[in-house]
């Protein structure tokens, strides 16, 4: 393949513009540039159905020695728009691989660029925030490209759930058909659902029934669930008001926890408001406090809007966690019902364990809600 064959070309709605090497496959792609801070997982950050509509940069530099497998996934396919890498590492060593990074790419039509200069991206979206893009190894005229990033749609107000959520409501563990077998019933709403979450919920004695993310409260009560779960997924929380509706009704109807998404809906139910972060959250490195006990924890967090810690009302809602190095919410309880939701991803996938423990917690919530 000739250079001029793997050229791609990354521009910015700004005017800056990159150039780098095509690696998977070929074509244009439009969305969010932002950052990851991850060194590794890239298959997990790859297939997580909240970077939907993101261009994704690593920060670490070298990237594919590991490979893929079909194990480590977290959805059915990959979900982000592009995949900006430092150096592309082809000859892959792990006894779990199954094919290249390259392959995988190629194999779900994601294009893949190398030979960038990842850190220039990073400090650039710092300092001007995460904005439009668009990669192409068609188009390489450069300004034409930019042209064509501020003309693509942004992400606030854009309801990306719906490209993600699950179309027919389903049960977790697969297969099985009645809820018999374990001591808890627990459904999801599944705005976009990491499968981690899911296996964590059932190693800890749950059936879970995922269902869309239209799916009414009355229809969830139907199921007669112990407790119910608020997924993570992308976008802005304000571009999905028929979520937000429905779990206002479910409120004191049974004990309810929340990630990411799942989290920044909850705000809104009480009452909050939402706002854009200028770059967002990405990366398995990500330092959390709680506040009732003073303790950091590091943990995997992947999100570009939050809550507004000002807009709560401290009467009903204590606010449990906070981003250190921003003072941004993290984490936040209801002071009278078992409600409880946090921004960042104790099923981590790829990141650190420190968190796993709120999943415990709700176990508790739903035992104390059948009285035993």
């Amino acid at each position: 393949m000739s250079a001029k064959d793997r050229k791609a070309i990354i521009a910015l709605e700004d005017g800056r513009v990159f150039e780098g090497k095509a690696f998977g496959a070929r074509g244009e792609r439009y969305g969010e540039i932002v950052f990851n801070t991850s060194m590794t997982g890239y298959q997990e950050i790859l297939t997580d159905p909240s970077y939907k509509g993101q261009i994704v940069t690593m920060t670490y530099p070298l990237i594919g020695n590991y490979g893929a497998n079909p194990e480590d996934v977290e959805s059915a396919r990959p979900h982000v728009e592009g995949f900006v890498v430092r150096e592309y590492i082809k000859h892959y060593s792990n006894w779990r691989a199954h094919g290249s990074l390259e392959d995988f790419l190629k194999q779900y039509n994601i294009i893949g660029v190398e030979g960038v200069d990842t850190r220039a991206i990073t400090r650039h979206i710092r300092s001007a925030g995460a904005m439009r893009a668009v990669i192409s190894t068609e188009d390489l005229d450069p300004q034409h490209l930019v042209r064509k990033a501020q003309a693509s749609p942004g992400l606030v107000g854009r309801d990306l759930v719906k490209e993600v959520t699950c179309q027919e409501q389903y049960r977790w563990p697969l297969g099985k058909t009645a809820l018999d077998s374990a001591p808890f019933r627990v459904v999801a709403m599944d705005f976009g659902a990491k499968r981690n979450i899911l296996q964590i919920l059932e190693g800890l004695g749950c059936e879970v029934t995922v269902v869309p993310a239209h799916t009414s409260a009355e229809e969830i009560l139907a199921l007669s669930p112990d407790g119910i779960f608020l997924s993570n997924g992308p976008g802005d929380p304000a571009g999905v008001p028929y979520v937000v509706a429905e779990v206002k009704k479910l409120l004191a109807k049974r004990p309810i926890f929340g990630i990411c998404l799942g989290h920044q809906i909850l705000g809104l139910a009480f009452g909050g408001k939402t706002f854009k972060l200028k770059f967002g959250h990405r990366g398995g490195n990500q330092p959390v406090k709680d506040l009732r006990t003073g303790r950091i924890a590091i943990t995997a967090q992947n999100h570009g809007f939050c809550v507004d810690i000002d807009s709560m009302n401290k009467e009903e809602v204590e606010l449990t966690h906070i981003n250190p190095n921003d003072g941004t919410l993290e984490g936040m309880r209801h002071k009278e019902l078992p409600i409880y939701s946090v921004q960042y991803h104790p099923e981590a996938s790829p990141g650190p364990h420190d968190a796993r423990g709120l999943f415990g917690d709700f176990i508790a919530m739903m035992k104390e809600y059948r009285g035993y």
